[in-house]
């Protein structure tokens, strides 16, 4: 083969495989993101377009704790686990600590206790107000939990946690400029156009800043806290992530699936 077809068939070739990753790259909806020094990794998703589900229990009626469990149940079932996160707190038999619907049953009550009875600081989970992320026919929606019980819309999936760090396009009135209260965090958002992102950070951020990634860079009217600290979590083959919590296992598992 002349020279010249040599150079042009290895261009081609360079082309197609550059081409190849940055449709690979686009196809992939968790991305890395910066805000003000802090790094995330943000997943975007359509949910009258995409599959997003919850998962708790696997067939044998335990806890799968473990994204590469639910993924292995999933691909023997011929599909495939895109994108998992922790989606909210949990026992220590990795029961959600709230509401959990799950294909339309409630399979744990709305928690609609103001403590878990201990001293010293209010939990996460029970710092007011705390919410309720759900899917329904009419897409994804984050309300406070006593609006949500006032409604108590036909959802197809809920799991409920806390604080709302998003109110209204309001930030939650009882986070702190400046607090010393950092850690990793993950969250979920409804934002611009409905679409539904999850916030995972790589530092130690304290609410008011990541409240404020939900607001102002990602454009959410409402976001709900899921957890932080040990409980943080991300499943993502493309970026070569699967996370085990420090706990043992997580208990409520979001997930996007095809």
């Amino acid at each position: 083969m002349p020279p010249l077809k040599h150079a042009l068939l290895a261009a081609f070739t360079l082309l197609a495989a550059a081409a190849g990753s940055l449709r690979s790259a686009q196809a992939d909806p968790c991305q890395p993101q910066s805000f003000e020094g802090a790094d995330y990794i943000v997943c975007t998703v359509d949910p009258g377009k995409a599959d997003l589900r919850l998962f708790w229990k696997g067939a044998d009626g335990e806890p799968y704790r473990y994204f590469s469990s639910l993924a292995e149940a999933l691909q023997a079932e011929g599909r495939k686990l895109v994108f998992a996160v922790n989606a909210g707190m949990y026992r220590q038999d990795f029961s959600p600590l709230g509401l959990y619907v799950e294909n339309g049953k409630e399979l744990k009550p709305a928690n609609k206790a103001k403590n878990d009875g201990s001293a010293g600081p209010v939990p996460n989970f029970y710092k007011k107000p705390n919410g309720v992320f759900y899917l329904d026919e009419a897409g994804a929606t984050i309300l406070p939990t006593g609006e949500f019980l006032k409604r108590r819309p036909a959802a197809r999936f809920a799991t409920q946690s806390g604080p709302m760090l998003v109110i209204s396009g309001k930030l939650n009135p009882i986070f702190i400029p400046g607090s010393t209260d950092r850690t990793r965090r993950n969250g979920i958002g409804i934002c611009a156009g409905g679409a539904v992102r999850f916030a995972i950070s790589e530092d130690g951020v304290n609410f008011h800043d990541f409240a404020r990634l939900f607001r102002d860079q990602l454009q959410c009217q409402d976001a709900l806290f899921l957890d932080g600290g040990r409980g943080v979590g991300l499943y993502d083959p493309a970026l070569g992530r699967n996370d085990r919590s420090w706990h043992g296992g997580y208990g409520p598992i979001l997930g996007l699936v095809e």
